[in-house]
């Protein structure tokens, strides 16, 4: 009205029209901003109630009470969420020992916290690169954390166990009998030939096998049933 009137020059009009459009542009950002947190322009309010989007456990906090926030693309996490139900050991594998880890290998965990406690896990990911200040890698065990006790930044020692295979000489249990405090088997050496020969096993039995350490060779023929055969022997014998 005052540019029609010649009471207001035409530059002076169009800065205010640009002056305009910028708090338009600024009320729709507001808006907009009120929106991404949550809130409703239609009815304003001093406060406004954030929700987080996934369930957990805050880690990071940067932003205290009654602290004014940037905008979204200048400020830095308003906080860190992290699902603490499972959580991540990293650890220092040496150059030497990585040819004996393999993922899906399990591993026994101790932490300084709770030297009475062992703890399980899996190896999930292994670093393709070493660190050449220590000649390791990074090694990612996962662990369940169902009642909280683990938490970020504790110190932790894993002993690892590995499936790289190994040969070994198995028979089945029943071929090995315990005579005088020893372990012996029926070995065959001719058509109608047997031989007992001590044995040394191995660790436990697994499906009904017993590893040997040392005593017979792979490919050797032994009676299925010691017991059994050691009995008929000893009748035949009478």
């Amino acid at each position: 009205m005052l540019f029609s009137h010649g009471a207001l020059a035409e530059k002076d009009l169009q800065q205010a029209d640009d002056i305009e459009e910028k708090a338009k542009l600024d009320v729709q950002n507001a808006e907009q901003r009120v929106r991404l947190l949550g809130g409703d322009p239609a009815h304003p309010s001093s406060l406004i109630e954030l929700r987080a989007p996934v369930s957990g456990t805050i880690v990071e906090q940067n932003v205290s009470g009654f602290e004014g926030i940037k905008s979204l693309d200048n400020s830095p996490n308003l906080f860190t969420i992290a699902d603490l139900t499972q959580v991540w050991l990293l650890c220092d594998v040496y150059e030497n020992d990585l040819g004996e880890v393999r993922l899906g290998d399990t591993a026994e965990i101790r932490l300084n916290a709770y030297p009475d406690r062992t703890y399980h896990g899996k190896v999930a990911d292994m670093s393709r690169v070493l660190d050449p200040a220590t000649r390791s890698a990074k090694v990612r065990i996962v662990l369940p954390n169902g009642d909280g006790s683990l938490r970020p930044g504790m110190f932790a020692v894993a002993m690892f166990r590995s499936r790289q295979p190994q040969s070994r000489v198995v028979v089945p249990s029943t071929a090995i009998i315990r005579l005088q405090d020893k372990d012996w088997a029926f070995r065959k050496d001719g058509a109608q030939q047997f031989r007992r020969v001590e044995v040394h096993t191995l660790g436990g039995i697994a499906d009904g096998m017993q590893p040997i350490q040392d005593g017979l060779k792979a490919g050797e023929q032994v009676v299925r049933n010691a017991l059994e055969f050691s009995s008929a022997v000893a009748e035949q014998g009478k």
